[in-house]
Formats: structure tokens, C-alpha cells, sequence
């Protein structure tokens, strides 16, 4: 069950927003939503709730998530070989950009959208491409914990205080700052950005592990704990989020505050 205070004055409002946007598809050209939050915040429990109240007002909605655009397993190893978390995804540079934007083009020009999709279990937990699906939509909600981010170049990086970061870890933060360039046109071709945001960056981790064990207990396929705890530090350390996390929110169309509980606190 989603928090109330969560649902109506976030959940509520987005969906009114992706309504109001796919009503214009046909004059105005269709439209994508970005959603951005950490790991652990419910983006994919949101989606799900919102393509189920979707399909009950009529509206063609399709939620796409920026993992599914994760590039093939070579690609993805040689573009992430020798990172400090020792990850094969989850950095910026893990994601095929140029192919998210070649099936947004071709939706916009009228042809159904094009979704790869992206199997976790495959390779031993490391993942790989597992086939498309096409969809009849007008309107797509876009979701990923780095949708939005931008480069903020080599002296301001000189000068940030990340004390919580390895020495090895802020070696590696050029090689992400740049790699994030890549990522621009894709956000530019996001009509609006919402954000879920928690009270403190602590959380995810917590989330995370709470979701974990959740699938374990369900027997679902899970990482084990020092693999995931991985994953959680490669997406707050190779972009922390006082420098590129906070920033978004003074340019958000919605923001979601939540507390441990993912509870609706602002």
C-alpha cells in the first residue's frame, strides 16, 4: 500500500501530468516524463501503480526504466573495466544512450516504441540484454536514479569536500563526470522531470536491503550482501549527490521527500 500523503500529493499529480501529455500526442507530438530516485525508492513499485490507474482512465502509458538501455555485457565490462566498486553496470558510461534515443526518435515519428529489456539474472547476477517488446503508447514515463544529472567539470570537482569517498573512488569522479555528457540529449528529451528524494542519502542503502531480502524471502533471484552493497556505493559515489543530486530539484516539476518508511515527510 503507497503512504497517502505520497500518493496524493505526489502520485496523483504525476498522473494528471501524464494524462494532460498524452492528451496532446496527437497535436503536440508525443511526450516523455523523467522520473529520477535513488535505488530502493520505490520508482518501480510507482510505475507499476501508475500504468494500473492509467489503464483505468483510457490512458496509453508505458514505463520504461534507464537499466533496460543498459549496454551488451562487453560493451558494458570494457566500458566499466577496473572501476573502483568493482560493478558491471550502475555508472554513468553502463547505458547504450544512443540506442534510447534512436527508439524515442522512432516513436516520435510514429512508429510503436521500441523497449529493450535487460535480464539481472543472466550472467551469474551480472546481467545482459534479453530481447524488446514493441507497445502502442502516447505517452512514456521515464525512470532511473541518474535521469537529469548533469556535468559539473573538472574545477568544481577539484573543489568539492567528499570526505566520505575512498581516494581511489574520487580518482574515478572525472571519468564519470564526462562520461554524463553522453547523457544530455537524453534529458533534453524529457519534457518534464519529477524527482523522489530521500531525507537523507543514508536511506537507499536501507531500501535497497530491505528490497533484498524481500526477494529473497519471496525465492527470487538476490545478490549477495557485499555485491549489492557495491551497487548501492557505485550509484552515491560516482556521482554524490551534493553535487549532482540536489541540484535537480530546483528545476523539478514535483518532489517527493521520504522518509525511511518511504513515507510522504515534504
Amino acid at each position: 500500500m503507497i503512504d497517502p500523503g505520497l500518493d496524493g500529493h505526489f502520485l496523483q499529480p504525476l498522473l494528471a501530468e501524464l494524462t494532460a501529455l498524452g492528451a496532446g500526442a496527437g497535436s503536440g507530438g508525443r511526450q516523455v516524463l523523467a522520473l529520477n530516485g535513488p535505488v530502493g525508492a520505490g520508482k518501480s513499485t510507482l510505475g507499476a501503480l501508475l500504468l494500473e490507474r492509467a489503464r483505468a482512465r483510457g490512458l496509453r502509458l508505458a514505463v520504461a526504466s534507464i537499466d533496460d538501455f543498459y549496454l551488451p555485457w562487453e560493451r558494458r565490462r570494457q566500458a566499466l573495466a577496473g572501476n573502483p566498486f568493482g560493478v558491471s553496470r550502475v555508472p554513468p558510461g553502463s547505458h547504450d544512450v544512443e540506442l534510447a534515443l534512436g527508439c524515442l526518435a522512432d516513436w516520435r515519428g510514429g512508429a510503436a516504441l521500441r523497449l529493450p529489456r535487460f535480464d539481472k539474472t543472466l550472467r551469474d547476477g551480472q546481467g545482459d540484454r534479453a530481447g524488446e517488446v514493441r507497445l502502442d503508447v502516447d505517452v512514456v514515463l521515464l525512470e532511473g536514479w541518474l535521469l537529469g544529472c548533469q556535468p559539473v567539470g573538472p574545477e568544481r570537482l577539484a573543489e568539492a569536500e567528499l570526505e566520505c569517498l575512498l581516494p581511489e573512488e574520487r580518482d574515478w569522479l572525472p571519468h564519470w563526470d564526462r562520461a554524463l555528457e553522453t547523457y544530455q540529449p537524453l534529458w533534453q528529451a524529457c519534457a518534464q522531470l519529477w524527482l523522489l528524494r530521500p531525507r537523507t542519502w543514508d536511506l537507499p542503502r536501507r531500501w535497497r536491503f530491505q528490497a533484498e531480502a524481500r526477494q529473497r524471502r519471496r525465492g527470487g533471484a538476490w545478490l549477495h550482501p557485499q555485491q549489492l552493497d557495491r551497487l548501492v556505493r557505485s550509484s552515491l559515489c560516482s556521482l554524490p549527490p551534493t553535487l549532482y543530486q540536489d541540484p535537480l530539484i530546483k528545476g523539478a516539476r514535483g518532489v517527493a521527500v521520504l522518509d525511511g518508511r518511504r513515507r510522504w515527510v515534504g
